[in-house]
């Protein structure tokens, strides 16, 4: 019961939300590609593919084999491949010290797996439970049923002068005809760029384009990563969702609780000046 008011509420608040920015408005879209129901969701397939001409993401370090849970062996954190030539010294630092994290026997659960907000791209990369979409003329909503975490894409109007950080930026977008465009910036120096915590700066700017592929049955995205203090060049990946049915349910994070299996503090880690782990 508590799922379904919660579900109301959201789609509710989506429905006639807007925002006032400064500026002219962009010209409105006439016409669409429909990701949203109320009979299901999207999840990830997990796989990351690199876009032609783009360099590399940050990836697993070879010789740390990333074990997932359920194989029957025992499972690791991400730990970060630090021979990527696209990362700056900034970058490499921070990836450094949360290796070093792991190497002292921190577990480095995401911050997702901890309640704590993830920022975006790391915000659409959910491994496990779906993501749903809400599209109204103003605003583009998406929720993520398994941690709460919800993104407002406000649609044709162009960014703030100054936005405010936050959690996951200010983002908005448009269509462009079968596809959904979506600019991202101001984004919280907290939250990281991927699960292997590579840390970002102020001027971190996303921009995802999504569409349908298979007729309809997979979503698919086309994402570029842009931060000059940890990114020599932007990285562009493409990503997939699968169409996944069923009504979204009520998650524990939504009830202010936290799954936390082994009793960690739960609050950030305080570095001062440095994202939270």
């Amino acid at each position: 019961m508590i799922g379904c008011v919660l579900r109301k509420s959201l789609i509710a608040s989506a429905a006639v939300a807007a925002i006032s920015v400064s500026g002219a408005l962009a010209q409105p879209s006439t016409s669409h590609p429909d990701f949203s129901s109320n009979s299901f969701g999207w999840v990830t397939m997990r796989k990351v593919n690199v876009m032609p001409g783009s360099p590399p993401p940050v990836g697993q370090d070879p010789s740390r084999p990333l074990v997932a849970n359920n194989t029957g062996k025992q499972p690791t954190f991400p730990y970060a491949d630090l021979n990527n030539s696209n990362l700056t010294p900034f970058a490499k630092d921070g990836l450094r010290k949360a290796n070093d994290l792991s190497d002292s026997g921190f577990a480095m659960y995401s911050r997702a797996s901890r309640c704590w907000a993830v920022g975006v791209p790391v915000a659409i990369n959910s491994v496990v439970q779906p993501i749903f979409f809400i599209q109204t003329p103003q605003e583009v909503t998406t929720i993520s049923q398994g941690d709460q975490i919800v993104r407002h894409i406000y649609m044709d109007v162009p960014h703030s002068p100054n936005p405010k950080p936050s959690w996951y930026g200010e983002s908005v977008g448009h269509y462009e005809g079968e596809w959904l465009v979506v600019d991202t910036i101001a984004q919280d120096t907290r939250t990281f760029i991927d699960n292997f915590r590579t840390p970002h700066s102020e001027k971190l700017h996303v921009v995802e384009r999504y569409h349908l592929i298979d007729g309809g049955k997979t979503l698919e995205a086309e994402v570029t990563i842009e931060d000059p203090a940890s990114l020599f060049q932007p990285v562009k990946t493409q990503m997939h969702w699968r169409k996944a049915q069923g009504p979204m349910i009520e998650s524990r994070c939504a009830d202010g609780e936290s799954f936390n299996p082994f009793g960690q503090k739960e609050e950030p880690i305080p570095v001062a000046g440095k994202p939270d782990f």
